[in-house]
Order: structure tokens, then sequence, then C-alpha cells
């Protein structure tokens, strides 16, 4: 891609000390300007060419269309839920978020949550501090056992069901891209949601928040559910109805919620906070040192990289030709200097890829993940042989997705669990590859 020109960024919360560092280190100035108002960031990002955000700042289309020479706002962390990528995207501007930063980190709540709500921690940790000693009203239950429902499978949702593996839960979800021979792999099978909320002890969602997932537990799906079910929400506020939560824990449906996000943060309706079988956090899934280091380094060098033209990664983009209010979405992937054109739509909620280079794919690809793109004559050899390739380079295969048509050169799409260190190895299989972490 074509080295693109960043002189001035304006860092508008609090991001890892290291953004700053990496992006002086590459002659861009960095202003850090915190807890500025709505009119205030109006007023101020006229002067920039980049803005790097968190979640706290609202970068709406006021604030988009203030902004003169604005080219690319950069998400320290996972989604981009509090910017407009609609009004960015007509005006040229480049949105981007770092998708792995926080990983670790939200995995890691999220168990946390769920063993705290298996033997009440808090709650029995609250009781001590008030000179409580009441062994019999925390009583507890084992997690060994029991079934754990993961209803998002991508990242995070991997990483909680390896995680909640090891204290002998038995892991089942449900998503809509991940194919279940993948998922398979991990110990997790997959089903359709009418077959997942029965069987559930506990559930935890791992979702973007879009009109498929909004309410996505709700009153109907938690009558579904086994009597007394417990809940985690460490993803987006909103995919559990909060106000069905409430009902669903006054008539013990539910048996308790961990909750590290909410519809209004903070909330000012305190009736779930408030409610004696929730546990409920001020959204902490990537307050951690290492998450918040790994995200505003993420960030850096990829701004970095856009600038200097070598790769965009992490990039959001949405065609507003092809009309934005039904989902149609257009990619366009550089790598190395090439570029890759891409077609894909939103299906389910889930932007996909339907077409590489006119290669047609049997199935949509997520368009998320560590992603290999290659070149190669239709055969049955071909798969087992790059499995075998990657296996030895010590990269694991997520996905894999193939072209419709069975002769001639293809384009083939492989999910990775990271990127492959030296993309020389597949030469004598393909004919071209690229990998990009989108």
């Amino acid at each position: 891609m074509a080295p693109i020109s960043i002189k001035r960024i304006l860092i508008s919360e609090s991001v890892d000390p290291c953004c700053k560092k990496i992006l002086q280190e590459n002659g861009i100035q960095v202003t850090e300007k915190q807890n500025m108002s709505t009119d205030d960031l109006i007023a101020e990002i006229k002067d920039y060419d980049g803005l790097v955000v968190r979640s706290g700042t609202k970068v709406t289309a006021d604030v988009i269309n203030a902004a003169g020479n604005l080219k690319i706002i950069g998400r320290a962390g996972t989604g981009v839920d509090n910017v407009d990528v609609d009004a960015a995207t007509i005006k040229g501007i480049i949105v981007m978020n770092t998708p792995s930063g926080n990983t670790i980190s939200a995995a890691e709540l999220t168990c946390t949550l769920l063993m705290s709500l298996s033997r009440h921690v808090p709650q029995a940790a609250m009781s001590m501090k008030a000179g409580n000693w009441d062994r019999k009203k925390f009583m507890g239950a084992e997690m060994y056992g029991k079934i754990l429902g993961i209803v998002g499978l991508g990242r995070i949702g991997k990483e909680v069901a390896t995680r909640m593996q090891s204290f002998g839960m038995k892991t089942i979800g449900y998503d809509p891209i991940t194919p279940p021979e993948v998922t398979a792999t991990w110990g997790v099978e997959q089903m359709s949601l009418e077959q997942l909320w029965p069987k559930c002890d506990y559930i935890t969602v791992h979702t973007p928040l879009m009109p498929s997932t909004a309410g996505l537990l709700n009153d109907t799906s938690f009558a579904k559910c086994k009597k007394g079910v417990k809940v985690v929400n460490c993803a987006r506020g909103g995919i559990i109805d909060e106000d069905a939560l409430l009902r669903a824990l006054e008539s013990r449906q539910c048996g308790g919620a961990g909750l590290d996000v909410f519809v209004e943060e903070p909330p000012k309706n305190r009736a779930l906070v408030n409610h004696p079988n929730v546990i409920s956090c001020p959204h902490l899934g990537a307050s951690t040192k290492e998450a918040q280091a790994r995200c505003g380094q993420d960030i850096a060098l990829q701004i970095v990289d856009m600038v200097m033209g070598k790769s965009l990664v992490g990039a959001v983009t949405r065609n507003h030709n092809e009309g934005l209010t039904q989902g149609a979405c257009e990619v366009e992937i550089f790598v190395n200097g090439s570029s890759y054109r891409a077609t894909g739509s939103v299906q389910g909620g889930v932007p996909v890829l339907l077409e590489l280079n006119r290669s047609v794919f049997r199935q949509p690809v997520s368009l998320t993940g560590n992603l290999l793109f290659f070149k190669a004559v239709a055969s049955p050899p071909l798969l087992p042989s790059v499995t075998g390739l990657l296996a030895k380079a010590g990269v694991e295969m997520e996905s894999f997705s193939a072209p419709a048509a069975r002769i001639g050169d293809q384009w083939y799409c492989v999910g990775l669990s990271s990127l492959l260190g030296d993309l020389g190895a597949l030469q004598p299989l393909v004919k071209a590859a690229a990998q990009v972490s989108v």
C-alpha cells in the first residue's frame, strides 16, 4: 500500500506510555489530552491527522465532520462501538482496532466471574468485612462435571473454553462462523442455540453487540434454560437483556449473574448491581497492565506500519456506496505492496468475505483474526499438505475456507492461531500467498 502522511496524533484517553513512545520514535508528534467533552474534542480535532482512543471517547459523526485533516482513528482495544464507522468511511478515514490485545485478560476475568458465581466469593468476603462468620449462607457448587455454554467462539471464547476445561467442565457452544470441526479440536461441541439453552449450567457470551445479538438472552431464552442457570457477560452490555435478566433473577430461573458490562455505563439503574446474586465490575475486561501495554503497542505499530506503507492491520472498512443500512461491506487488504480485492456482506450481523480476486468461497469467511490467503491449483492433497506445513511451523489451523470452483487456480483462506513466520515454506504448494491480521 502507498504510505500515508501522519504528522500529528491526539491521544484522548489514558493509553500505555509505550504507544506515545513508539509513535514519537517514528517521527510523529503526539499530544495527550484526557477527559475532554465532546465539544472540546470537536474544537481540538481539526489540528490532527490521527486520533487514538480507548472505549471512553465517543467519536461521533459531529467529531468526524469537524476533523478536516483526520486520516486515521485508532482504538486501543477490541471493537469500535464508540466510533461512527459509517461517518468515518464516508470521509475516507481509516478506523482500526487491536482485536487480540485484551484476549487473555478478558478470558481470565470471565473465568474469575464463573468461579465467583460458583462459590459466592465476593459476597462471602463482604460478609466477613462486616464482622460475620456465616458458612451456611454461602454454600456453593463444584464446577467439575458442569456444562458451560459459550456463545461466540472467537479468540476469547476459545481461551475461556480451554481454561474451564481444566476444571473438568464440559464445554458446548454456538458460533455462526467458526466451523464445528475447528471448535471440536478445542474440545467445544457446537450446536444451535435452541439445543444449547436447556443443557447449560453456566452460560457466557462473547459476541459483538449488533442487531442480531442484542437481547440474545431474553425472557424467551431464559425460559428455555435450566432453572438456576448462571450467566456471565464480559463482552458488551445489551447482549443479555438487562430487564429480562432481572426478572429471571427474581424468579430464580437465573441463579446468578457476573456482569462486567452494561447497556449504560456507568449504570444509573442500580437494580442489577444491587441484586444479591449479581457480581458486577466496572468494565474491567481489558484492565490489566499486560493488556493495556499490548493494546498500546499494537495500535502504535499498526499506525506506523500504515504510515510507512507496509501493511494495514486491524482496519474496519465499509462501502457506503452499497448501502450501509443493509450491512453491505467491501474490504481491501494491503500486504507488502500488493492489493487484494475482496467482496463481502454482513450475514447474521457478522461481516464475512465472499470472494477474493474472483475466487468465490464455498462458505463465508469471518473477517477476524489471523488469515492466510493462498492461490493454488485445486487438488485433494492440498489441504493435508498445507496442514502439515503449518503444524511443523507450530501454527494451528482454526478454520479453512475453500473456493466453490474445483478446477484451475483458486484462492483459499485459512484462519491461523498466529501468523506464519515464513511464507516461503508454502512455496512448493502454492502460487501466491499473503497473510493479514484483521
